[in-house]
């Protein structure tokens, strides 16, 4: 019973988190009467708060932090590579949610999926059953459906271009499909423990994203401050990125395909109502039947990819040769 309590309590945190980051960030930059922040600081701040945090789950451990961090200068130029594709990502979504409703965004992030699904066979070797090509096709449409026709707003008195919304999620797609498998592919080539790699990572983040500061909004920084603009929302989506982030990193082993499925599909009602309710979201049937096509497909995504127990000995070799497409 213990288990199963927590695994609970992981899918409701981790959908949580999800919906209320991507409402909370669509707010700060669209309904928020305020001065609007430099989200290039925003991401910039997120990396620094991952590496403290991560650094205290590692205070004991020094003569760790030394040998693979200070010492090894190969190993953090590695790690450099997901960093700037993070950090690119992290971007993209604040120009998607600056340009597309956080119901919208919610529905097409889930592109994610058959990125990473087509970065994992390509990076690993590994194949997916019919059953995941399938739901990746379907998956696709369900997005397209809910693109189709954009939802009208209305609450929201900024200008939006919906295109330059799909664009940066598309990119924010490709870079978390390529990033997540890179990721994998370093972790499980050595024994290095999660946290000392995502303090090599985020060390590389800060140096990236700053970066990104200068040259994005340098001057008007210089003249206005890092923290312009900021407001107690700005901050809780600040603090929603980073230790949500860590959060979810720490708890993907103790949830399966089926529960990530899940909480991405309840995270998408959740962001749907929140629009209605906050951004006066009309919803069309298009967006409706779109997002009942994208919840459908994760769930068929994430189901065990083969199951022997019910085929006769004699044929089970075979079936799975036949149900597995190795590419």
């Amino acid at each position: 019973v213990g288990n199963v309590v927590f695994k609970v309590y992981c899918l409701v945190v981790m959908t949580l988190v999800a919906a209320a980051y991507t409402v909370a960030l669509r707010y700060t930059r669209t309904v928020s009467s305020s001065d609007l922040y430099f989200s290039t600081t925003a991401v910039c701040l997120t990396e620094i708060i991952k590496l403290f945090l991560s650094l205290g789950m590692l205070t004991r451990l020094r003569s760790t932090l030394m040998e693979h961090v200070c010492r090894s200068p190969k190993e953090l130029l590695k790690l450099s590579v997901p960093s700037v594709v993070y950090a690119i990502q992290n971007n993209m979504a604040f120009i998607a949610l600056s340009n597309l409703d956080a119901a919208v965004y919610q529905v097409t992030y889930q592109l994610k999926i058959p990125c990473t699904a087509l970065c994992t066979v390509l990076m690993l070797n590994r194949s997916l059953s019919r059953l995941q090509w399938f739901s990746v096709f379907m998956l696709c449409a369900g997005v397209t459906l809910v693109q189709w026709k954009p939802a009208e707003l209305t609450k929201v008195q900024v200008e939006q271009n919906p295109f330059v919304g799909f664009v940066a999620v598309a990119v924010a797609v490709l870079c978390s499909g390529f990033a997540g498998v890179y990721f994998e592919k370093v972790l499980k080539s050595s024994d290095t423990s999660l946290w000392v790699r995502n303090i090599q990572m985020y060390l590389s983040g800060i140096v990236v994203t700053l970066a990104g500061v200068y040259m994005t909004d340098g001057p008007q920084v210089m003249e206005k401050g890092f923290f312009y603009g900021y407001t107690p929302w700005v901050c809780f989506v600040v603090f929603l990125a980073s230790v949500g982030g860590l959060y979810t990193s720490v708890v993907v082993k103790y949830t399966d395909n089926i529960m990530k499925g899940f909480s991405a599909a309840a995270a998408i009602v959740l962001s749907t109502v929140a629009s209605v309710t906050l951004f006066g979201l009309q919803i069309t049937l298009t967006f409706a039947s779109g997002a009942l096509l994208v919840c459908v497909s994760i769930y068929l995504y994430g189901l065990p990819k083969l199951d022997t127990t019910v085929l006769p000995k004699a044929d089970s070799q075979k079936t799975a040769k036949d149900k597995l497409i190795s590419v």
